[in-house]
Formats: structure tokens, sequence, C-alpha cells
């Protein structure tokens, strides 16, 4: 969206357009389908409490580039931005993320996001993870959590093998299974094996997803039009 407004100043313009841009999309890294390797960015933040991190705009993703460039150079596809003295996960790259991890006491399995604070992007591929997840995985027993997670918790649950998965979702990838993650120069594994390049969520994620995108699933989501109605 553009002010098209005849005029140059610092105020909501009077007029405007808006682009929308239909297309079909492949993998969103290069390397397709693929687990990534994300380092744990506390150098830099993407975003602040009362800012714009909840919303679709430049101004949320160009502070994000040179540190991109910067973990490229590395060797890692992407940012995992840690927030505050807590390092709280937030997000990763420009995708919302998801760990599954085994809770310490219980044994219980959580599948974890963080929570819609003003600094997390309200995405629609991260409502549709939580829907399909409250859906079809809480009567299997899992807890689904919209909550604050520390990096250091993540690291011990990867210590202490409670650490099952950790996917990104967003509109271009759906999901993009992590890895490892590079923090305080240790690699902390992700639960995937050496020949997996997805864990057992994040590929049934996939799938369910692009099973009711593609229309090969009866869902409520999608809405089939009459022939009449497309002409």
């Amino acid at each position: 969206m553009i002010g098209t407004q005849k005029t140059l100043g610092v105020g909501p313009p009077g007029s405007a357009l808006l682009f929308v841009i239909a297309s079909p999309v492949g993998p969103y890294y290069p390397t397709g389908f693929k687990a990534i390797s994300l380092e744990a960015t506390d150098y830099a933040v993407r975003a602040w409490p009362g800012g714009v991190g909840d919303k679709k705009l430049g101004a949320n993703y160009a502070p994000c580039v040179l540190p991109q460039l910067n973990a490229a150079s590395r060797g890692f596809q992407q940012n995992l931005w840690l927030f505050g003295e807590e390092e709280y996960v937030t997000e990763v790259g420009t995708m919302n993320l998801f760990i599954a991890l085994k809770n310490k006491e219980t044994g219980q399995k959580e599948l974890v996001t963080a929570p819609l604070d003003g600094t997390i992007l309200e995405g629609v591929t991260r409502d549709s993870v939580l829907s399909l997840a409250r859906e079809r995985l809480g009567s299997s027993g899992w807890t689904i959590s919209e909550r604050k997670i520390k990096m250091a918790e993540v690291a011990e649950a990867a210590e202490e093998g409670r650490l099952l998965e950790v996917f990104g979702s967003g509109t271009a990838a759906i999901v993009s299974p992590v890895r490892s993650i590079s923090y305080r120069g240790q690699s902390v594994n992700c639960g995937l094996k050496e020949n997996e390049e997805a864990g057992e969520i994040a590929l049934q994620m996939k799938n369910w997803i692009e099973g009711i995108q593609y229309g090969d699933e009866d869902h409520h989501w999608r809405y089939v039009l009459p022939l009449n109605i497309c002409h």
C-alpha cells in the first residue's frame, strides 16, 4: 500500500493505492524443503514492545537485513531473534517459530510458540498451525501453548533429549524445519537425525495445510466457487 496524495509530509495520506499480487510460490529457501540452520541473535533486536513488530511493514524488516547478512556469512540461513536479558525466543527471520519439546517434570509433549505481545507478527500460517495442532494433536495428549520461552530453556531441553523438533511457519515456506541453532558458540541440535530433513509435526503440518490449499482435503477453511462466478 502506498500513499498517493500529491503532497510530501509526515502524516496519514488522504488517498492510497493497494496492490494485491497473487502468485504461486515454491520453496522459500533455495535448498527446498530441507532443514535449515539458525544463528541465535542477541546483539540486534527485531522488534520492541510498543513498536511495529506485529505489523506487515517495511520498517519491520529493514533492521533485519544486516544481521541476516552477517549470519549468512557464517553459514546460517537465518537469524533467530532473541529479546531482552532473558533471551526470549521471538521469531526466525521473517517467520513465526514453533518448538516441540517434552515437559521436564511430566514428560508431556508441548508445542510452543511466542505469544502475540505486540512484537510478534500475527501470521495467518501461525494461526493455521495453532488451529490444526489444537484440533488434531490435542486429542493425542499434546499441550499447545502460546507462551514466552527462553533460549536457555530450549538449549537445556536439547541437552537433556527433550527437544523434539523446531520449525518456522510463514506464507511462502508454510513450514521450514530447523536442524540446529548456534547459541553462545554452541550448536543446539533441534531433534533431527542426520538423514532427516523434517520432524514428524513439521511434516504433518505441511501436508495438512497443503492438502487444504490444493483441495485434497475437505475443510471448512476452503470454499469452492460456482463456475458462473469464476467467469
